[in-house]
Order: structure tokens, then C-alpha cells, then sequence
């Protein structure tokens, strides 16, 4: 229960990005640009870090929270859900497949948000020390 109190942005977007992910889109309501579905991952998957980093920023302001705990929540654990989420496309859908590219476009997507979500973090703790 603490975590769908302290998490449920971030519950949201994971339940968007299991439904992205496994969804039968209609092949017509998806535009024929080419890699338009790498943008797409890294964009859903920087959402989901970035969602975390920012929940997580705001329990860690509150009160002292260790940085690992960002590290394994907001960067490792939806890495494991990218590569989950392929091998679920691949084994209990028809129409998608499993794919290196698209899972290096999900860890692109963390990197970018974990990337951001430090700074926000440093940033923010040296506002906390010299307040």
C-alpha cells in the first residue's frame, strides 16, 4: 500500500505502457514513418523512469531517502520491465515481435530520464543543504 500512496503517477504510466505494449493497434491509425515506434519507446520509457525519478524526488525532499534506492526503482526496474514487456510482445501477441532495437530504444529512454532525474537530484540537495 505505501508504494500506490507514494507512487501513483508512476502506477499510471506503467499500466499505459503494459497496455501500449500489448495492445493490437489497428495498422492504420499508425502513421508509415519510418522508426516512428523507436521514438515511441523511448519517449514512453522516459516518461516511465522520469515519472519515478520525480516521485522519487519528491519523497527524498521530505525525508532522507537513499540516492540506490532511485538507482534500482527509477533506472534498473524499468529497464527489466522494457526487457519483460519485449518478450511478452514476442511470445503472447500475433502481431508484434520481440526486438533488440526496440529494447535499446526503452534503455535509451531511462538513461535520458535517469540522466535528468540525478541532476534534479543533486541540484535539489545542495538546495536542501544551504537552506
Amino acid at each position: 500500500m505505501y508504494f500506490v500512496r507514494t507512487y501513483p503517477l508512476s502506477l499510471l504510466v506503467v499500466a499505459g505502457v503494459l497496455y501500449l505494449s500489448l495492445a493490437t493497434l489497428p495498422q492504420d491509425a499508425v502513421p508509415a514513418v519510418p522508426n516512428l515506434d523507436k521514438v515511441v519507446h523511448v519517449g514512453m520509457y522516459l516518461l516511465l523512469s522520469g515519472m519515478l525519478w520525480a516521485e522519487f524526488l519528491r519523497v527524498s525532499y521530505r525525508k532522507d531517502t537513499p540516492l540506490w534506492h532511485a538507482w534500482v526503482g527509477a533506472c534498473l526496474c524499468p529497464v527489466l520491465f522494457g526487457g519483460f514487456m519485449e518478450l511478452m510482445q514476442g511470445w503472447c501477441t500475433e502481431l508484434r515481435s520481440a526486438s533488440w532495437l526496440d529494447f535499446a530504444a526503452n534503455v535509451l529512454g531511462v538513461a535520458l530520464a535517469s540522466l535528468v532525474g540525478f541532476l534534479a537530484y543533486r541540484y535539489l540537495g545542495r538546495k536542501k543543504r544551504n537552506a
